[in-house]
């Protein structure tokens, strides 16, 4: 059995971890790469980098800070946002990310993950998918609809369809964010992660509204994920790494990734 992963989520605006609720009300958390070395010391077994203004600033991402936490940090981590074409992609890696993550433009430019995948292989290509519940009808199906651009723009994309669709252009992996429970630390939204994860054959990674250990057993079991996302809960100091990886395994028997020592380097 596949090991279960707990990744680290550092939303990144001005060269600084933020974090809000639905994209909103964002307050100021720390240096991007010294939280990184943190979560990585606590025994996280994946960290997220998102750039989260890049797209909306026309720039591309930072890259000196995808250096500088290669560096520091030994744990794979995936970088998102700014990210328009194949070259940006080998930008990125070639910084020592080993991971990107394609929202947005993979909803305008589907086959940008095919080009992704070709490049460097499926297991670097990310889909990163907003989904929002807006009820089954014949134009969204499972009842939920993909938002783009930091949950500001509806599509015509119905969520599970789209999944299926990005996995066959090439995506290794999704990364699904639900918008009615991210930040809200109630719980993450169970029926849409269930939907996608028995839907495809790559990994799917549960995402907003991890606020207690309880949370993340929720998806690894009940929704079926791979792998949890969280932020909220490490950011503000309530958990560590450490200890929900403790606490989510003596109320489960979810295989997990023991807490390692750390490395000088990567």
């Amino acid at each position: 059995m596949l090991m279960k992963r707990i990744i680290v989520c550092l939303d990144v605006r001005a060269g600084r971890v933020t974090k809000g609720v639905k994209f909103a009300g964002n307050i100021d958390v720390g240096d991007p790469v010294a939280l990184a070395e943190e979560y990585c010391r606590q025994g996280a077994d994946e960290l997220v980098f998102y750039d989260i203004t890049a797209s909306a600033e026309n720039r591309p991402i930072d890259i000196a800070m995808v250096e500088a936490a290669a560096k520091r940090i030994f744990i794979p981590f995936c970088v998102g946002g700014g990210l328009r074409s194949v070259e940006d992609m080998r930008r990125v890696i070639l910084a020592g990310a080993d991971k990107v993550s394609l929202n947005s433009l993979a909803v305008d430019h589907p086959e940008i993950l095919s080009r992704g995948a070709e490049a460097f292989g499926r297991q670097c290509i990310v889909l990163g998918l907003d989904a929002k519940f807006v009820g089954a009808s014949p134009a969204f199906p499972s009842g939920y609809q993909v938002v783009t651009r930091g949950g500001r723009c509806p599509t015509a994309l119905d969520a599970v369809n789209w999944a299926c669709q990005a996995v066959s252009l090439g995506a290794g992996e999704i990364c699904l964010n639900s918008i009615d429970t991210d930040g809200v630390q109630d719980g993450y939204e169970l029926t849409i992660t269930r939907k996608i994860a028995q839907a495809v054959s790559v990994p799917v990674i549960a995402s907003g509204g991890a606020g207690k250990v309880s949370h993340l057993r929720a998806a690894l079991v009940e929704g079926e994920a791979d792998a949890a996302l969280i932020a909220s809960m490490v950011h503000s100091g309530r958990y560590t790494c450490a200890a929900i990886k403790e606490e989510l395994q003596a109320i489960s028997d979810l295989p997990l990734r023991r807490v390692r020592t750390p490395l000088s380097g990567r």
